[in-house]
């Protein structure tokens, strides 16, 4: 698997620089039950605000259920299903909006958004790739796979090996060596007050 290079302002894991939302990806090569649940246990182990856990994903692997497979990749956006047509595991991330006493949770997403980093972070430490997407769309997917009316559907995440480098299309071949950008620091991050720019040293 190629990584691609980023720039910061202090060394950070290899992990996370590692990680990267690429498309191309090996339809040839599907993924263990064992890589699977290796997954779920990184999603299952995530902070939660009073340990609540209201992330629910319905697993749609190709090999054991191609059948609830078709369904996710129906529920993506035209072009989103061009090439997650190739990676055999979809993963639909849900959030609880109620908390255990049915009032609103207001932490739900935030902690449904850490339980499908943590996935994405082991499908790297395996040597996959994942990419998460909001092209999809929540009503087909609620209708597709009778999602109660508590849960909110965030995401669908595509799983699975990157393609051969000498095996990419030209046509992909650009968004996949593309460079990887982020804002600066300081656009993000505040030193004690909104919109004062970060420090970055003493």
């Amino acid at each position: 698997m190629f990584n691609k290079r980023i720039d910061t302002n202090a060394p950070i894991h290899e992990l996370i620089s590692a990680r990267w939302s690429g498309r191309a990806y090996d339809p040839n090569r599907m993924l263990s039950r064992q890589q699977i649940i290796s997954l779920l246990e990184a999603a299952r182990w995530a902070p939660s605000c009073y340990g609540y856990q209201p992330w629910r994903y319905i697993v749609c692997d190709k090999v054991t259920n191609e059948a609830s497979w078709s369904k996710a990749l129906k529920c993506l956006a035209e072009g989103n299903q061009k090439w997650a047509k190739h990676a055999p595991l979809l993963l639909l991330a849900c959030a609880d909006s109620k908390n255990r006493n049915n009032d609103e949770n207001r932490w739900g997403v935030y902690d449904t958004g850490s339980a499908s980093e943590n996935l994405c972070l082991q499908a790297t430490a395996l040597g996959l790739m994942a990419h998460q997407m909001g092209g999809f769309s929540v009503e087909n997917s609620i209708n597709y796979f009778n999602i109660p009316k508590r849960f909110t559907p965030m995401a669908m995440i595509s799983i699975g090996y990157q393609l051969a480098e000498n095996e990419i299309s030209e046509t992909m071949k650009e968004r996949e060596y593309s460079d990887r950008v982020r804002n600066s620091l300081g656009m993000n991050f505040f030193e004690g007050a909104w919109a004062e720019p970060i420090l970055l040293s003493n």
